[in-house]
């Protein structure tokens, strides 16, 4: 049977699709639901939808975020389907977010546009929220900036050990008003929510572990045949010089060079993941339907609370912003050098603190891709 047809083969029954289509930018799959054995349950599945887009890190193009509105509006009515697995193709990204090429070269200096792709993003996120299944965020590598936000409004995160999360509005011309603003302080408080929103610096998935932002982290890399834990990561507990504890950061010095060494020695296995996700499905399974969507959509509330009280202000918001900060940050992101893809930040703020108005010379004084022209950065 084909995945885009209903999933029950009962005549009688009544089609709750609200369209049927053909996804081009996004894949979904019907898989089996395995049991804690690994062996496949007869009459039940789980919904894989995946983000394909890995040659740019699984950022979602427009289509994209249209098919998976659909998708997963699909996946609430499919009748044998126990959750459904989030996720992306490949082992480099989840999702890093709205498409930089597409924003930079349309939705740039086009606040009308990007209003209404705002639209299709907040039911995107809607979407997930609303699901009539549970749903597991298999995050098989870098979560960031909107691909957090998506994840986010995920139910459960499974992550492999490589995964780093975060934001990155701030730093390329944006506000994390996608959702990050809204369900970041629910995960792990405020404190660590206002650092990872506005500073944009990253956790690591050890990091993530610990504050509560993913419910599991499993291996990824193979050397000599056997599981390794990530080699970038201090996995210890320490303190700092300020009598912080510290878990879970990234290696510094000699100890990161020699770690990357190991990693250039590593393959990628994403079968623990895999494995750790349907194990997760078959638990849910094994629960009372009803009551087990009825806790989780009480759960949801509280990330729901925030979400509809701020989704159409923060939209219209990041339209208009789309003209001064947004256009800047995306060409700059799109167009500049691989080493640099951020505005100069001092320079931009000396220009307006001189008064000078947003217009494209501004834009091109402060932007990387201009920097050659003015003798360097």
């Amino acid at each position: 049977m084909s995945p885009l047809e209903a999933t029950t083969r009962d005549a009688a029954l009544t089609d709750h699709h609200v369209v049927r289509t053909e996804y081009r930018a996004i894949r979904v799959e019907r898989r089996p639901l395995r049991d804690l054995q690994g062996q496949p349950v007869s009459g039940l599945h789980n919904v894989w939808i995946w983000i394909d887009n890995p040659k740019q890190y699984n950022s979602y193009t427009t289509d994209a975020v249209k098919e998976l509105i659909l998708a997963f509006r699909d996946a609430s009515v499919d009748r044998a389907a126990v959750c459904v697995i989030f996720t992306a193709v490949g082992d480099k990204a989840f999702c890093t977010g709205g498409n930089t090429k597409e924003y930079a070269e349309y939705y740039a200096g086009n606040p009308q546009e990007y209003r209404q792709y705002m639209r299709l993003f907040n039911d995107m996120v809607s979407g997930i929220l609303h699901c009539d299944k549970p749903v597991i965020n298999r995050v098989n590598g870098m979560r960031i900036g909107g691909g957090q936000e998506i994840g986010m409004a995920c139910d459960f995160s499974i992550a492999v050990d490589t995964a780093r999360f975060g934001q990155a509005g701030p730093k390329h011309g944006s506000a994390p008003d996608g959702g990050a603003t809204d369900f970041l302080p629910v995960y792990v408080g405020f404190g660590r929510a206002i650092e990872s929103c506005v500073l944009c610096e990253p956790f690591t998935a050890h990091q993530a572990l610990q504050l509560g932002l993913v419910n599991q982290i499993v291996p990824a890399l193979r050397l000599d045949g056997q599981l390794v834990p990530n080699p970038l990561v201090v996995i210890d507990r320490y303190a700092d010089d300020w009598g912080n504890v510290v878990f879970g950061t990234l290696k510094q010095g000699a100890a990161l060079l020699e770690a990357k060494e190991k990693l250039s020695r590593c393959t990628s296995d994403l079968g623990p993941l895999d494995q750790a996700v349907e194990r997760m499905a078959m638990r849910l399974a094994l629960t009372m339907p009803d009551c087990t969507i009825k806790t989780i959509e009480s759960l949801r509330k509280f990330k729901l609370m925030h979400w509809d009280r701020n989704k159409e202000t923060n939209r219209a918001w990041l339209a208009l912003n789309m003209m001064t900060e947004g256009k800047a940050g995306f060409r700059a992101f799109n167009e500049g050098p691989k080493e640099n893809r951020e505005v100069d930040f001092l320079a931009l703020r000396r220009s307006l603190a001189a008064g000078q108005p947003w217009t494209e010379e501004l834009i091109r004084s402060v932007s990387p891709q201009y920097a050659s022209s003015r003798g360097g950065a």
